[in-house]
């Protein structure tokens, strides 16, 4: 199911997945990111493109969809975690706001859409 997923958020657009730790940030955008799998690695992009991610399957335990509330607007992102509850990797649903600020009901369509169909927190 991690791979599904994962297969459905990087067909949206404008999806900027980020892994995080103390030393370092790696953005990546989904736009046109291709996805495999060979045994527990989940790989993100071509390995020969600019930038791609290789994600132990292994150790992502679950995931939560999680509405965020921020000054004058409101996140939008899927969080995976490992057993301890530390977060491997987020996907974050950019541009959800037009220029006055207005969330864009298409965008949150999709997000809706993918919640409904896996469930607000999903066990891997």
């Amino acid at each position: 199911m991690l791979l599904e997923l994962l297969s459905d958020l990087i067909k949206i657009d404008d999806i900027l997945l980020i892994i995080k730790n103390n030393g370092a940030i790696s953005e990546i955008k989904s736009n046109h990111l291709n996805i495999k799998q060979k045994e527990k690695w989940i790989t993100l992009g071509d390995n020969d493109g600019p930038a791609h991610m290789h994600i132990d399957s292994d150790l992502i335990n679950y995931a939560e969809f999680i509405q965020e509330e921020k000054p004058e607007r409101i996140s939008f992102s899927v969080c995976f975690y490992n057993k301890n509850g530390d977060r491997i990797l987020a996907a974050f649903f950019t541009k959800m706001y037009d220029d006055s600020k207005i969330l864009i009901s298409e965008r949150k369509k999709i997000y809706d859409e993918l919640n409904h169909k896996y469930g607000s927190k999903i066990q891997f």
